[in-house]
């Protein structure tokens, strides 16, 4: 009976030992989950999934936003072999038909110590919904020539500019010529002004020429001519009376800051009727981003049958006046006002647009859009 008793003593120490074993480790087990549930309820479940979902967001949000942009700006680039480019002037139009979200926050406000200038620029392009405004001092920020000099007496002063252009230019199948009283042909985006004409003339007999006025019938170019010197500098630009420096031709300086060249298609300002202005080169397929880049040329040639009234050729070659030159279409690649319709890398889906050219008439002298 004894060890019986002894047995069934030891028996239930055993059992309840390993009862207690059992539960402890059980109880142990649970305790951890429970400890690290709490541990983990203590951290801001709101802040930890914020977190992680803000994590996600980010990246997902960055890395959408860098490929989208990424793609825009290939899609916008010509397909990305013929613009390089990356910065804000390649953003591309938000409507078809609008010149909306395409350089609407272009600010320049520098110092220009070329000698001639010792001012500072000043261009404030902008954007509002239905229009784009300008406000500008007139100085270019580029190096000028030197003036005053011997055939521009006049210097280089600011002006107050203040234009507004339409965001949705509509192309017309009639022409404005501008220039001169008539206003501005266009800004380039350094809020200088584009006026090719000029007011020298001559009469029919050649004997009385004048630079200023134009008073005579026949009206004097200030480029591509030899007979006449109207002071311009290399970027085909002098110096109005009032002080105000304005374009003839091709920007040369402003077009290097731009980094202007044979790979990228530059736009270098917009029309009085809101179209833009690229420089030098375009598709040689007017609605193919994918062709070859090529200088445009102005459809303008030599007249063949030279008017009796004219002042003689022989003192006067033919190309120095504006009456020498006459719109031939087809002999060039674009239109009467120096412009034509097709993919741009700011307008992928096409836009009318005009070219500052190296041949005649450098820059238009008309806008085709309404006005």
């Amino acid at each position: 009976m004894y060890c019986a008793s002894v047995f069934f003593k030891r028996l239930t120490t055993i059992i309840v030992s390993t009862l207690v074993l059992v539960l402890s480790g059980c109880g142990s087990s649970s305790s951890d989950d429970n400890t690290s549930q709490a541990a983990a309820n203590n951290q801001p479940n709101s802040s930890s999934d914020t977190t992680n979902s803000d994590t996600s967001t980010d990246t997902s949000t960055d890395s959408n936003t860098d490929q989208g942009t990424g793609d825009n700006s290939d899609s916008s680039d010509s397909g990305g072999d013929n613009n390089s480019s990356d910065d804000d002037s390649n953003d591309t139009a938000q409507v078809v038909g609008s010149t909306d979200g395409v350089l609407c926050d272009y600010l320049y406000n520098e110092f220009n110590d070329s000698a001639s200038v010792q001012a500072t620029s000043n261009a404030d392009w902008s954007c509002d919904g239905s229009d784009r405004q300008l406000t500008a001092n007139g100085i270019p920020d580029h190096a000028t020539g030197t003036f005053p000099n011997q055939a521009n007496p006049n210097t280089i002063s600011e002006k107050n500019v203040s234009v507004s252009y339409t965001l949705t230019p509509t192309k017309t199948d009639s022409t404005t010529t501008l220039g001169g009283p008539s206003g501005a042909t266009g800004y380039v985006l350094n809020g200088v002004k584009i006026d090719a004409n000029t007011a020298g003339s001559c009469d029919d007999s050649g004997n009385s020429c004048s630079l200023v006025g134009n008073t005579g019938n026949w009206s004097i170019e200030a480029l591509g001519q030899t007979s006449f010197d109207f002071g311009t500098d290399d970027n085909n630009a002098h110096v109005q009376p009032d002080g105000s420096y304005h374009y003839h031709g091709m920007p040369e300086g402003f077009i290097e800051l731009r980094s202007g060249n044979e790979v990228t298609m530059t736009l270098i300002g917009w029309a009085a009727d809101g179209f833009p202005i690229y420089a030098r080169y375009g598709y040689s397929e007017a609605e193919n981003a994918q062709s070859e880049l090529k200088v445009m040329t102005g459809s303008y040639q030599l007249v063949e049958t030279v008017s009796s009234n004219r002042p003689s050729t022989s003192v006067y070659a033919l190309g120095t006046f504006a009456q020498d030159w006459e719109y031939v279409a087809g002999s060039g690649d674009l239109d009467e006002c120096n412009g034509r319709f097709g993919v741009t890398p700011e307008f992928p889906q096409g836009i009318y647009h005009y070219y500052a050219t190296d041949s005649y008439p450098y820059f238009q002298r008309c806008v085709k859009g309404e006005l």
